[in-house]
């Protein structure tokens, strides 16, 4: 009778014992099911946050290479103005020369003209 009582009590012990485990067992596979989805969570969030980062990298590049491109637009359409009042001021400059050259032509015809009439007299 005492050993019945005995394996009986054993036999508990040891089911206890297993029901224990075995719940220690689903208890940490639960934690760690629950750090996994933690951490895909974490790397969702964190990849995110990159796509955020490199969309705002490729937005920034974008508006700065405008800038740079507006700017050197600005810069070219200044230097084509310069070039041609250069050209203008040149042009100028040409045609009152020539106009200074044909007036000093017309006076010294003038000049040789009104000699040549005093000469005659």
């Amino acid at each position: 009778r005492a050993s019945l009582e005995f394996r009986h009590l054993e036999g508990k012990r040891q089911r206890d014992l297993e029901a224990e485990l075995q719940s220690q067992r689903l208890e940490e596979e639960h934690e760690s099911y629950e750090l996994k989805w933690a951490g895909e969570k974490d790397a969702e969030a964190h990849k995110r946050q990159l796509d955020g980062e490199r969309r705002a990298s490729l937005e920034f590049r974008h508006l700065e290479g405008k800038r740079q491109r507006d700017l050197e637009a600005e810069l070219q359409s200044q230097k084509l103005e310069e070039e041609h009042e250069s050209y203008e001021l040149k042009w100028a400059g040409e045609k009152d020369a020539e106009a200074h050259q044909r007036q000093l032509a017309e006076e010294r015809r003038a000049s040789l003209e009104f000699r040549h009439l005093e000469g005659k007299r």
